[in-house]
């Protein structure tokens, strides 16, 4: 995995750092507020999308989630803060084949 996308949150502070750490090299931050968001897709470099539940509107979260499974995009839910984030990617599957920090 080497590119995120990250939806909801205004500001991120410090978790693109730790994100990089782990391996994510190119980290799309959108915040998720505009009513509009429901239409736009997700890019193509995109590898795997990441909602950060607390900061989001259902009908997005929903719409995202379908645009994923579409394209078969691994999407994790978390809360925006670092301990249910690295949680969440922990349980991805996807994630934890590719990173060497996150194996169990």
């Amino acid at each position: 995995m080497k590119s995120l996308m990250i939806v909801g949150a205004d500001k991120l502070g410090s978790i693109p750092v730790r994100l990089n750490e782990l391996g994510f090299q190119h980290i799309l931050h959108v915040s998720g507020r505009k009513v509009k968001m429901v239409h736009k897709d997700i890019p193509e470099r995109i590898d795997l999308v990441l909602v950060l539940t607390d900061f989001i509107n259902h009908n997005i979260s929903k719409k995202l989630t379908e645009k994923a499974k579409n394209r078969s995009i691994p999407i994790c839910y978390a809360k925006r803060s670092w301990c249910s984030i690295y949680q969440s990617l922990s349980n991805c599957n996807e994630v934890c084949e590719q990173c060497p920090l996150l194996r169990h």
